[in-house]
């Protein structure tokens, strides 16, 4: 077996702890993930003589994965003798489907009813690791193939995005547990583990989180706010023309003039296009003010912990089934008196 510890002479970790108080809670943020139990919805279909594909259903994976099932969602529809395209939705699933059929020479037309700052996107924790994307029981070998295809191109992707202009950057996660640690972020036999970069279990005396097992590795962190903006400029400035507008039924879907669309409405397909499947799952997330010196990340039993240039993201609630988008005073404080537990028994 490898020595994972540090080498000799590498001093401990004295990671500086994260101040959580209701006095520095500068918003409250709640989001609705788009959810299906048997994963994303990646499908091309007939809607009268035009060319429909889905592209949604992400869960709590749709920064993550949004290149990655744009591609395959590209690589499904994109006719090149049929240029001039529709695409429904304005988070980061229809921004990354616009930019790659851009970069494919298609003409884009983007239809929303919302734009950023005002979707799902714009309240992700996102950090670049999926999580919460699908129920093991409910899915296939075959689609569990192309949930890793879909990753590892989103891998590369946001690689390349890395730096100030869109908020991508790499910072370590510390996974924090009472117990050995042996399948986060993904089982040795889990074709995910080759998107795992720098992993590390650390000794107790390697660290200073009030924790026993603490398991290091590196992703990315996307600032959602910069990111999307960024993202939205780039389609604009690639000659895409967004339309404000809200869809009651799939007729006004397909009287649109483009002959080929691309449906990224997120949890609205379940209405749209009468998917039973989707469901809400609610997340809420308190942000502190931000903290220089926290340019790490936690995830545990407590919740997880984001150090984000923009605030200090803390969450971990995954409410199935719950459409309101107003802030449980509860829930909220469960999220604090959890990691106010861990921050403030960090050894000095």
């Amino acid at each position: 077996m490898r020595d994972l510890r540090m080498a000799p002479g590498t001093p401990p970790l004295r990671l500086p702890p994260v101040h959580v108080s209701e006095e520095r809670i500068i918003r409250i943020d709640v989001g609705l993930r788009p959810f299906r139990p048997s994963g994303f919805r990646v499908e091309r279909e007939a809607l009268g003589d035009k060319v429909l594909v889905h592209n949604y259903g992400h869960g709590g994976g749709g920064i993550t994965l949004s290149w990655g099932t744009a591609k395959i969602a590209v690589d499904l529809g994109y006719d090149a003798s049929k240029p001039e395209v529709a695409v429904l939705g304005c988070g980061a699933v229809g921004l990354a489907t616009a930019r790659l059929l851009q970069e494919r020479g298609a003409r884009v037309r983007i239809y929303a009813k919302d734009l950023p700052p005002n979707t799902t996107s714009n309240v992700a924790g996102a950090q670049w690791w999926p999580a919460s994307t699908f129920d093991h029981d409910r899915t296939t070998p075959e689609f569990r193939q192309r949930h890793f295809e879909a990753a590892r191109f989103a891998f590369r992707r946001y690689q390349s995005l890395v730096g100030d202009a869109y908020g991508v950057s790499w910072e370590t996660n510390y996974n924090l547990a009472n117990r050995p640690i042996t399948t986060y972020p993904a089982a040795e036999d889990d074709p995910m583990r080759a998107l795992v970069v720098n992993q590390r279990d650390l000794a107790v005396d390697e660290h200073n989180f009030p924790r026993p097992f603490v398991r290091q590795f590196d992703t990315m962190m996307i600032e959602t706010p910069l990111y999307l903006r960024r993202m939205e400029l780039d389609v604009r400035q690639h000659g895409a023309e967004i339309v404000v507008r809200e869809f009651a039924d799939v007729s006004q879907v397909q009287a649109l003039p483009e002959r080929t669309i691309f449906n990224c409405t997120g949890l609205g397909a379940g209405r749209l296009f009468g998917d039973t499947e989707i469901v809400p799952v609610r997340g809420q997330l308190a942000i502190l003010l931000p903290q220089p010196e926290v340019n790490y990340n936690t995830i545990g039993r407590e919740g997880y912990m984001f150090g984000r240039r923009d605030g200090i993201v803390l969450g971990g609630s995954f409410e199935r089934g719950q459409w309101s988008l107003e802030p449980s005073p509860e829930t909220i404080a469960g999220i604090m008196a959890g990691h106010k537990s861990i921050f403030d028994a960090m050894r000095a």
